[in-house]
């Protein structure tokens, strides 16, 4: 039988089918599908058309922005674009294209996980299949949205790997063969974990530990539909909270199981999938069980870092807690690249869900990076770029490019600084990224990364931070008193900082490296003192500046101790 005569055969069936079910319909008995199509708490007892309004039309219109069908606003209303929507999936499918969503094109559109992909196609969707096409190796062309043959050629490949008939057409089976873990690369090997947020991919470079996680992908919430909301049900039914058919429908069933299992794990009761909920739900060894006793939301230890990225210096700093519980004892400074200008790194505080990765992949510009730790859904913090998963294939731009801007946003930094916070930072810590404080050169120079070592590519030598001089304020300064000047650097630079910085004219890093923030700081106090304004401290300068440590204490005189008054003599007794 050839490929054509098949292809006819199989539209007869499903012809045939709907035919039936048009049959049942015009009876007012609609025959029950199969349960892997049932829409839970879905009823599909009317057909809907233009002018229709209600939670059935937007459920409708829910589906089809999952498949990419449709693009207005989720608004209940059936209107004109909701009906070219229709006719293009009924178009897709071989059915009558009328735009109107007659009751097997919903149960259809129900249980329809991927809309087929083919030669002229284009969207988000294509976007993602040559994305993940690309990760496997089949595909080496531009990641542009739009299915050519250059998509073509890749997928047939794949199909063929796979053993699937090689038609370079995307139908439903290729697709979540391809989004699956059983996907095989080019070269025979599973390689990644997708991870679609902010255009990064895992790589697993731990396939053991890799695998006991289940990666969180999107928000999920009442009205969505796909291959995600099936895989929440059937955790769910695994744990015992829901009861319903696996649908790959989020309704009120759905929902309501979710809110259960918030209340039972100490989550916000809000029927929403979030991060959180849904690595409590898939990653927690300890999860609560519905039979169990709930979870109490325990404050626990507090959190022991905090987190600042410093755009305009282009500096991390990590702060711990000082006696008080406030962060303000620096731990670590490391010098990075955040976004160009052009693709800015967000600003705002973020809290660090935990989620990390020993390699990632950056599928838009072909480039990898070790120690992912995720700040958002669209950054994160990471080494220097690396051409493939070869530490000798470090990008040398990247790394000469620390300490300005240089990323799409996330926050580059030398390994050996990706990888501190990737093995001592802990979930629950806050990072804020501002690009609101000074320039600060002398801090940025203190952090600058060293030459590299282009036997290992790995740095000259790994700097070891030394201990600061040591500085007691109101003591007298390290003598006898020298000029100091640009460039310089010494504890007697260090004083210097440390006594123009109580005094208030100075706000940088205390460094012992006397730069442009030094200079303009001893500027301000000769300029306050009516010395000449020079921006050298030399030694006029600085005996003013230490005019109170260099003046001897006075001793005041002893008082005179008083002469003792003699005791009189006694009068000798009478014989």
């Amino acid at each position: 039988m050839t490929r054509r005569s098949l292809s006819a055969l199989c539209l007869s069936l499903l012809m045939g089918v709907f035919l039936i079910l048009s049959a049942a319909l015009s009876e007012s008995v609609l025959p029950d599908p199969p349960d892997d199509v049932i829409a839970e708490e879905e009823s599909v007892d009317r057909v809907l058309q233009t002018g229709d309004t209600g939670e059935d039309v937007m459920a409708l219109q829910t589906h089809l922005t999952e498949l990419g069908y449709y693009t207005g606003e989720i608004s209940g209303r059936y209107g004109a674009a909701t009906s070219d929507a229709i006719r293009r999936f009924q178009e897709d499918f071989g059915l009558e294209a009328t735009g109107v969503a007659g009751i097997p094109t919903q149960i259809l559109l129900n249980a329809t996980l991927y809309r087929p992909l083919k030669v002229g196609s284009s969207g988000e969707d294509v976007t993602r299949l040559q994305t993940r096409l690309t990760l496997l190796g089949y595909y080496t062309g531009k990641i542009s949205g739009t299915f050519l043959d250059g998509t073509k050629n890749a997928l047939i490949a794949f199909q063929s790997k796979m053993g699937i008939p090689a038609t370079g057409e995307a139908d439903a089976r290729t697709q979540e063969t391809l989004y699956s873990h059983e996907a095989v690369s080019k070269s025979g090997a599973p390689l990644v974990t997708p991870h679609p947020e902010g255009g990064e991919e895992i790589v697993n470079g731990d396939p053991e530990e890799d695998d006991s996680t289940v990666p969180f992908t999107k928000k999920t919430s009442y009205g969505s539909s796909g291959k995600v909301v099936r895989q929440i049900q059937e955790r769910l039914t695994e744990l015992g909270y829901y009861t319903g058919p696996i649908s790959s429908s989020f309704q009120g069933n759905t929902r309501n199981a979710v809110k259960a299992f918030q209340k039972q794990n100490a989550l916000t009761v809000d029927g929403v999938v979030g991060e959180k909920t849904w690595f409590a739900l898939f990653n927690d060894p300890d999860v609560a069980l519905p039979g169990d006793k709930p979870r109490e939301s325990a404050p626990g230890d507090p959190v022991p870092f905090h987190i600042v990225v410093d755009v305009t210096n282009q500096v991390v700093t990590v702060y711990s807690r000082d006696q008080k519980g406030e962060y303000t004892v620096v731990v670590r400074e490391m010098i990075c690249s955040t976004g160009t200008k052009k693709n800015p790194s967000d600003i705002g505080d973020f809290v660090l869900s935990g989620r990390k990765a020993r390699w990632c992949y950056f599928p838009t510009w072909g480039d990898y990076a070790q120690y992912w730790t995720k700040i958002n859904g669209s950054i994160a913090f990471h080494s220097v770029i690396y051409r493939e998963v070869n530490t000798m294939s470090l990008s040398l731009k990247s790394y000469r490019m620390l300490g300005q801007r240089a990323s799409h946003g996330c926050i580059r930094l030398q390994v050996y600084d990706a990888k501190w916070i990737y093995d001592n930072i802990p979930a629950g810590t806050v990072v804020t990224i501002t690009d609101t404080l000074k320039a600060d050169p002398e801090l940025k120079a203190s952090v600058a990364a060293p030459e590299l070592n282009r036997s290992n590519m790995l740095p000259v030598s790994t700097p070891h931070p030394t201990s600061e001089p040591i500085y007691v304020s109101g003591a007298q300064p390290p003598l006898p008193l020298k000029k100091l000047g640009r460039n310089s650097s010494s504890q007697d630079v260090y004083w210097l900082q440390k006594k123009l910085t109580e005094l208030g004219y100075y706000t940088g890093k205390c460094s012992g490296t006397y730069l442009d923030g030094t200079v303009q700081a001893v500027r301000a106090f000769q300029k306050d003192m009516g010395l000449s304004v020079t921006g050298t401290a030399d030694v006029t300068t600085l005996k003013k500046l230490y005019e109170r440590e260099l003046t001897p204490a006075v001793t005041p005189a002893p008082s005179p101790t008083p002469a003792p008054s003699p005791s009189p003599t006694p009068a000798p007794e009478a014989p």
